[in-house]
């Protein structure tokens, strides 16, 4: 999935709108978005919202942004929704794989309760949003089936640490956030599940949000967190690749497979090419696959 566009889960307006924005994956916002006098109101209306979404083949994957599990209020969030069955939820302020396990556990009970296949629903965690979250990135290794994206968030950091801002006089990220990236990257990669990254918070700035998608693109990040739809178009653009790219990545494929399990090195067009070079094809392959291009 390249983008993720945030929703307030106690919004008509934003609910009815959300599906035209034409993003990969709407996140249902429980949390930051939603006053706490508002909660039980979101809820009713996010599972609401995902009924009504139950019929349309071409819709966007949904995935509900609950509560933190410090909060008091996860069990609530997930009472409400599981039953509606989301694609999956995203677990903020998560501080390591066992974060991620209790979220299983939860979840587990509530499909078995409505009858919902168990592993249906999927996980996506926030990881950097606490300085624990930061360091415990390691932590996510074979947690669970669930699993399937690490995320990351600079705003809840800045206010974890303390700190004034989170960007430089030129607008890059300081050096502790960007090794928050870094980590949940690479945690990412040792959990084997994609890497989602952060919001661009000046949504009017789409020449900014477009740099900051290509160093995303290049650093790793298979996806971008959106907070108003006229990020959507950019975001899905360039995380699209480009079709030289995938023809080039499926003939690597082809190579390889005709070669056999026991290939090493190989020749492609003058070039040499290995195993690597084998991986980073089939994950250019995926990214070209969740955007609806042929790689056959």
């Amino acid at each position: 999935m390249r983008s993720y566009l945030f929703v307030p889960a106690d919004s008509d307006r934003k609910l009815e709108k959300a599906p035209g924005a034409e993003a990969d994956c709407l996140l249902i916002d429980l949390e930051d978005s939603v006053s706490y006098r508002r909660k039980a109101a979101g809820r009713e209306m996010a599972a609401a919202f995902i009924r009504s979404q139950a019929e349309n083949g071409e819709r966007a994957r949904i995935i509900v942004r609950v509560n933190a599990l410090d909060s008091g209020l996860t069990g609530d969030d997930l009472d409400a929704v599981i039953a509606s069955r989301p694609d999956g939820i995203l677990l903020p302020k998560s501080e390591g794989g066992a974060h991620v396990q209790e979220l299983d556990a939860m979840i587990a009970v509530r499909e078995a309760e409505a009858g919902i296949a168990e592993g249906s629903v999927r996980i996506h965690a926030l990881v950097s949003e606490t300085a624990a979250g930061v360091l415990s990135a390691r932590s996510y290794i074979d947690m669970s089936p669930r699993l399937e994206a690490l995320a990351w968030g600079g705003e809840d950091l800045s206010a974890d640490l303390g700190v004034e801002t989170n960007r430089d006089m030129e607008g890059r990220y300081t050096d502790m956030f960007r090794l928050a990236r870094s980590l949940t990257v690479l945690g990412a990669a040792a959990a084997k599940v994609m890497a989602v990254d952060t919001v661009y918070t000046d949504f009017r700035d789409m020449d900014g949000l477009e740099r900051e998608c290509r160093a995303a693109v290049r650093d790793g990040f298979s996806g971008k967190m959106a907070i108003h739809p006229a990020q959507v178009p950019v975001i899905n653009r360039v995380f699209t690749p480009d079709a030289n790219a995938v023809e080039r990545s499926r003939k690597i494929v082809t190579l390889f497979a005709e070669a056999g399990d026991d290939a090493g090195v190989l020749s492609l067009e003058g070039q040499m090419i290995d195993r690597p070079h084998l991986r980073q094809a089939e994950r250019i392959l995926a990214r070209a696959e969740a955007a609806g291009m042929s790689t056959s």
